[in-house]
């Protein structure tokens, strides 16, 4: 009777389970089969063991036959219940049925430090012809829990993930690999030290050129928090997982402009979770993941001893795969081949052992094969791609300017460099031995041809002059400077402001207030002809624009509407240009288009402007006029353009670039959290707010509301999130000033 009881305790469990992924008790008779199991385990004792049995039987295959149908037309959103439920298995349940050993780093269970992310050094173990084989590896993921508050449900804090890099860095300094398993809604949305968006940032920075193999598998990927574990050379995604830019939840509330405190109706949330694109299917079709990992159906759970065998075999192909690709032996690749024919089939574990450890040609393939994976990341989803015949033009363009460039600034220049020394090294020595031979001469001259002492006179040697600015004003005149009223600052009660004339404001004035110095927004124009040099702007890459590449509806019609207001195509503008004479490229996000959101197409322009300014070896300027974060209806094609914006950033001020952000009105979410927050050196424009969430979603996520300057350029350069914060009218000369002092070796003008 006890075999009886157990099997009627896992019947209600599994019709639990379906009446929570469906979301209802009506969907296919389940609350008939409520009543069922209701009468069973009520009249348990009443039945004979025989006739219990065959009872118990019968509804077991109802269950499996409603189960098989409710896998046949999985919603997106019922994807989602089932990657929530608390039945499903953890990064616990993986470390203790996968790896033959681990050790839990840096902390234990609530005595962890943020018990959301868990560091482990394990050992997986491959058996091949009756053979053990251990590789140590380090294991790196949220932990969502079963049910224990600590966890946060995997949302990490910025110390949880600033945990993860460091141990990423002992993974790479001992040469193993590394195996994320990214179980997170998203990052825990604080700015206190480290800062949520400035450690994703530092994580994704250091990701990009991490020396050993990386291997990420998603279950739950919430965009920003998993990318912080997410940049990797091998991306595996459960079947019945989700990544996505944002929350269906958080969607629905954005695109129906629900009011903080109303409820979100249902529909919208199912029909948002299917426009986004979040299943394990899209994103494998998007390119955002590179092979999906069969689950059982209706998800695996902790219990589910075979598909952890499978996951195992999964693991280990996975990093084979990653390693063989840097491997020089004809042998491996073959072998590489014939994994790559197999891999829709292949769950049993390879017949030859392959060792993990790299040497360094093996590391120097392993970081470029991971840069050319991102670079082709969502290429293929903005407008404005070349013909064939364009591309092939381009393509030796480029080759014809790379040799130009090297052989003027790598050949000549050093060659200039070293003749240099060389004349000054013996001109100093021949003036040395000049003087020894003269002195004496000298000395007798002097003293016959002496005259009385003249009045000693001071010299000063003046410094070479700033280059003499030019009349911006006569130029351009702010369009909100036309309206002949006053206006109040908001610092009036505070700091007894007096009353503004429009005119004056924001033309001679600057947008500023002459008392208290609050900045009033300006539109991005005004930069474009108040910051750099007249004439001097040359726009490239105008050609890409943004498009609807989830057919998204009704964003069609949005996109049209701001190409008519803008008169461009994406919320990114690239261009050269001149300040004070100094050439540098610029990458401009601004509010006009889409709110200054990021996508595919602005991602691919900034990749580019990092490419132009890294060719011709001139500093790069990223202006965030404004950007709400990665535009959701593009779903991770926006998400995905955080680690590949950020590989172009480090590969630019690795070789030897000057890299300068600065931020003006209101900056947040993902850019932020990835290739700009990776900046060694970020400026705030006053009055202008930095972050990672508003407001709002820090409210909604963590029950406590944050001061009204919570995200001020202030306490951001207090967290030092930022390094300084720069007035609107001392922009030209602050950045001019941080171009002649700031960067690397690779400049032209260095």
């Amino acid at each position: 009777m006890d075999d009886l009881r157990k099997r009627l305790h896992k019947t209600e469990e599994r019709l639990n389970y379906l009446i929570r992924v469906k979301d209802s008790s009506t969907w296919g008779n389940l609350s008939g089969f409520q009543e069922k199991y209701n009468h069973l385990k009520n009249s348990f004792y009443d039945y004979e063991e025989e006739e219990l049995d065959d009872k118990i039987h019968e509804l077991e295959d109802a269950l499996s036959f409603i189960e098989e149908r409710c896998e046949e037309n999985l919603s997106s959103m019922e994807r989602v219940r089932i990657v929530r439920s608390p039945l499903r298995f953890t990064l616990k349940d993986i470390l203790e049925n996968i790896y033959e050993d681990f050790t839990e780093l840096s902390g234990e269970e609530d005595a962890n430090i943020d018990p959301s992310m868990v560091t482990a050094k394990a050992q997986i173990v491959r058996r091949i012809k009756n053979k053990i084989y251990s590789q140590p590896v380090m294991v790196i993921g949220q932990e969502k829990g079963h049910g224990e508050e600590y966890r946060n449900g995997g949302s990490c804090k910025p110390w949880g993930n600033e945990k993860a890099l460091r141990y990423m860095k002992v993974a790479e300094t001992e040469g193993i690999p590394i195996h994320f398993y990214i179980f997170t809604p998203g990052s825990f949305p604080v700015e206190d030290y480290p800062g949520a968006a400035q450690q994703i940032a530092r994580n994704l920075y250091a990701l990009t050129k991490l020396k050993v193999p990386m291997i990420s598998v998603i279950s739950e990927g919430g965009s920003g928090g998993a990318e912080a574990i997410g940049l990797s050379d091998f991306r595996l995604m459960f079947s019945h997982g989700y990544y996505s830019v944002i929350s269906p939840e958080g969607a629905a509330a954005i695109e129906g402009k629900i009011r903080e405190g109303m409820k979100v109706p249902p529909e919208l949330i199912e029909a948002c979770a299917e426009r986004l694109k979040i299943t394990a299917e899209d994103n494998l079709r998007l390119g955002t993941v590179d092979r999906i990992i069969q689950e059982p159906i209706l998800g695996a759970r902790r219990d589910d001893f075979t598909f952890f065998k499978q996951l195992r075999s999964e693991i280990i192909r996975a990093t084979d795969e990653v390693v063989l690709k840097t491997k020089s032996f004809r042998a491996f690749r073959a072998y590489e081949v014939k994994l790559k024919k197999a891999e829709e089939s292949a769950t049993e574990e390879p017949e030859i052992n392959i060792s993990w450890d790299l040497n360094k040609d093996e590391v120097k393939r392993l970081v470029s094969n991971r840069s050319k994976k991102y670079r082709n990341m969502a290429t293929n989803y903005f407008g404005g791609q070349p013909t064939s015949s364009e591309a092939v033009y381009r393509r030796t363009r480029n080759i014809l300017f790379r040799l130009y460039y090297s052989f003027r600034y790598d050949l000549l220049r050093n060659q200039q460099k070293q003749v240099e020394k060389v004349i000054e090294d013996v001109s100093g020595e021949g003036s040395v031995l000049l003087k020894r031979i003269s002195a004496p001469i000298t000395t007798a001259y002097n003293f016959i041809s002496r005259k009385p002492e003249a009045k000693k006179v001071r010299v000063t040697i003046e410094r070479p002059s700033v280059p003499e600015e030019f009349d911006a004003w006569d130029i351009y005149t702010s369009p909100l400077a036309n309206e002949d009223r006053t206006i109040s600052c908001p610092n009036a009660s505070k700091s007894g402001c007096k009353d503004l004339w429009v005119p004056d404001l924001y033309g001679e004035f600057c947008g500023v207030c002459e008392n208290c110095g609050h900045h009033f927004p300006l539109e991005y124009e005004w930069y474009l002809k108040h910051l750099f040099d007249p004439d001097s702007i040359k726009v490239f890459n105008s050609e890409i624009r943004s498009l609807n590449p989830l057919n998204y509806p009704g964003f069609e019609d949005r996109l049209n509407l701001d190409r008519a207001k803008t008169g461009r195509d994406s919320a990114n503008i690239t261009f050269y240009a001149k300040v004070m004479d100094v050439n540098i490229v610029t990458t401009m996000l601004y509010s006009d288009f889409r709110n200054g959101t990021v996508g595919a197409a602005e991602g691919e322009k900034f990749v580019r402007a990092c490419e132009k300014a890294r060719l011709k070896r001139r500093p790069l300027l990223a202006y965030v006029h404004t950007t709400g974060g990665i535009r959701i209806h593009e779903g991770t094609l926006g998400v995905i353009q955080m680690p590949k914006c950020t590989m172009a950033v480090r590969e630019y001020i690795d070789s030897g670039g000057l890299y300068i952000v600065v931020y003006d009105n209101n900056s947040y979410a993902g850019p932020v959290a990835s290739f700009l927050g990776c900046s060694p050196y970020q400026f705030a424009i006053r009055s202008s707010r930095v972050g990672f969430a508003g407001s709002r979603v820090i409210r909604e996520t963590t029950g406590e509301d944050v001061p009204p300057d919570y995200h001020s350029c202030r306490n951001a350069l207090k967290r030092g999130h930022i390094q300084g914060i720069w007035d609107r009218r001392e922009f030209r000369k602050n950045l001019y000033k941080a171009l002649l002092t700031m960067g690397g070796r690779n400049l032209y003008y260095r």
